[in-house]
């Protein structure tokens, strides 16, 4: 089977530090490999893979100054469609602006839709609705005027994130420093328990982050920058709890995911695919308000932290993932 896989370019394939649809890609592109199937990774030309590389964008342009995102990625999705009939198959990752080039082409595409950025792209997914194959990765992102062809929660590479029974003190905070991912929620949890905080993710809003994060940054509260793969096992494993006190609905979840394979129980607003990834008591806990998330943290103890790795092992591994994808794969091309 001949597959191109068409990355985002905001950040490279794998990311540095911080790029969760890349992360996924690059997963994705080299466990097909690793299955016999004969992947074109379309990427940006720093991308790092097994398969054939394609790229007309030299770098990201989250992490090059002065470039035209527009421009780029006109070029880049382009010049995939233009080679479409190579394939037997075209899986996008680049959200809506393919799917504008899908009837131009025989090769069929599938969609994952990673989440939906404003409502204002949905009308892109209606038109395009009856000749694409769109897939979710948590059945609470699905949006009910679309049809879907599948379901396929993300995986992980499990060798990446080691298991600790033996955490230290510390809470963690691990995501961008953003209103919807109630950075400043967590700060006030971890200061009403008396407990440090470590946050570790990309500044996405920076007025957000001057008034609600810098004014309380201390020795209790520390913000250590966006944290690449080489620490990210390690602050992970080392935390109590991992807090996630989202303000909006969660398509997925990776650093979620992340956590409780490393035996780390995690405290979440019960919003969008929470309860899909978290099982509620066993590997944390689902609230609905900051009082109640400082009540789970206080019962965090009782968490047993070998079933958090064990969760993520039968349910999110990128081995399943893998697999889940290529049943996609066969079922449209049989």
């Amino acid at each position: 089977m001949k597959i191109a896989l068409l990355a985002p370019i905001a950040w490279r394939t794998p990311p540095r530090h911080y790029g969760p649809w890349e992360a996924i890609v690059s997963m994705l592109t080299e466990g097909l490999i690793s299955r016999g199937m004969e992947v074109t990774l379309f990427a940006t030309a720093d991308s790092l893979t097994n398969g054939r590389l394609e790229a007309v964008c030299p770098t990201p342009y989250e992490e090059t100054p002065g470039i035209d995102a527009k421009v780029w990625e006109c070029l880049h999705i382009a010049h995939m469609f233009e080679q479409a009939g190579e394939f037997d198959i075209i899986h996008n990752h680049y959200d809506f602006l393919p799917l504008t080039y899908s009837r131009l082409v025989k090769t069929p595409m599938v969609t994952t839709i990673h989440g939906f950025s404003s409502p204002n792209i949905l009308p892109v997914y209606h038109t395009y609705n009856n000749n694409n194959y769109y897939v979710s990765i948590s059945i609470a992102d699905r949006n009910p005027q679309l049809d879907y062809f599948a379901n396929v929660y993300h995986g992980i590479d499990l060798d990446l994130f080691s298991f600790n029974d033996n955490p230290d003190d510390y809470l963690l905070y691990f995501g961008r420093i953003h209103p919807d991912k109630g950075t400043y929620d967590a700060i006030q949890i971890a200061r009403r328990l008396g407990m440090r905080l470590v946050m570790a993710g990309i500044i996405q809003d920076q007025n957000y982050y001057q008034s609600k994060v810098a004014p309380y940054l201390d020795q209790n509260v520390v913000y250590v920058g966006s944290v690449g793969p080489e620490s990210r096992s390690e602050l992970l494993r080392g935390a109590l709890a991992l807090l996630h006190p989202i303000y909006f609905a969660e398509p997925f979840g990776l650093s979620v995911v992340e956590a409780m394979a490393c035996g780390t129980p995690v405290v979440a607003y019960n919003r969008g695919s929470m309860a899909e990834v978290i099982k509620d008591g066993e590997t944390g806990f689902l609230v609905l308000s900051f009082e109640e998330a400082v009540a789970a943290v206080k019962d965090i103890t009782r968490l047993n932290r070998p079933a958090c790795r064990d969760w993520v092992e039968e349910r999110f591994s990128k081995e399943r993932m893998v697999n889940d994808y290529l049943g996609v794969y066969q079922a449209i091309l049989q």
